[in-house]
């Protein structure tokens, strides 16, 4: 009888040695391909970013999906700042709060009281302004355009995975820093080195640019102005020991559980 209990509990140790040697190499494969996960947008190493030339700074530019408001007065906008007329008052109260959204199809056209549609894609605001002008002039005597988009924003992920924020552009000439310091700056991840920004083209492509903003070299790309639905993204630094670490810490438990019931069934 000590025979056969001593001929099962070999085998069964050579069987758990089996399995904690395929479970060890499943663990490593499996947690191999976690490292690194929360990384995006990877690129190789002969990618070819887009070049960014414009470093002056230069305005917001009205683009497809946009929402504007426009406020139109005649007489070069006289009813804004009337304080003499009677009941002036209250047609100041009433044109602040009549203000109509208006939304820029994906053809760039936009459809407006009196002129209908119109074509005002890749306009500044002031162009724009000074566009629609010219078209209500034949409907208005020395017509004052005021515009304003309303739903322009930027999303920026500053470095470290749960930090990403959605920055409203209030300006129409907001810079790449202004937008870095909205969302916070740089996390401690963050590699200034590698910061990239994804862009619509005019043929609404994705332009892909890279800058350097580790030195005071990368000031000029800083000034970069900003256009809706850009996409700030500064890759993280990788934190390879930690990572793996994590990784390993079920593999240390379950080798920890195997020598356990080893060391149990050998005292039997």
């Amino acid at each position: 009888m000590p025979t056969i209990d001593r001929y099962f509990c070999r085998n069964m140790m050579r069987t758990l040695k089996r399995l904690s040697g395929i479970g060890s190499l499943l663990a490593i494969l499996l947690s191999s391909c976690t490292i690194n996960r929360d990384v995006m947008f990877r690129t190789s190493m002969d990618y070819e970013f887009d070049t960014y030339v414009d470093s002056v700074k230069s305005s917001l530019r009205l683009q497809p999906n946009d929402m504007i408001q426009l406020r139109l007065f005649a007489n070069d906008g006289f009813k804004m700042i009337d304080l003499v007329t009677e009941n002036s008052s209250r047609e100041a109260s009433f044109l602040q709060r009549a203000q109509f959204s208006y939304y820029i199809d994906n053809d760039g056209f936009v459809k407006l009281p009196v002129i209908g549609r119109v074509s005002i894609l890749g306009l500044t605001i002031r162009e724009a302004e000074t566009f629609l002008e010219e078209k209500y002039s034949a409907f208005y005597n020395k017509p004052f355009a005021q515009l304003v988009v309303t739903n322009r924003r930027v999303v920026v992920f500053p470095g470290e995975g749960g930090r990403a924020r959605s920055v409203v552009l209030e300006n129409n000439n907001t810079t790449l820093l202004e937008v870095l310091g909205e969302a916070g700056g740089l996390s401690s991840r963050g590699n200034a080195k590698k910061v990239k920004v994804f862009r619509y083209g005019p043929n609404r492509e994705r332009l892909v640019y890279e800058f350097d903003l580790s030195d005071i070299s990368g000031l000029r790309y800083a000034d970069m102005v900003m256009q809706g639905d850009d996409v700030v993204y500064v890759q993280p630094n990788p934190e390879i020991a930690r990572e793996i670490l994590t990784d390993l810490t079920p593999l240390i438990t379950l080798m920890s559980s195997i020598i356990l019931v080893y060391t149990v069934v050998r005292n039997l």
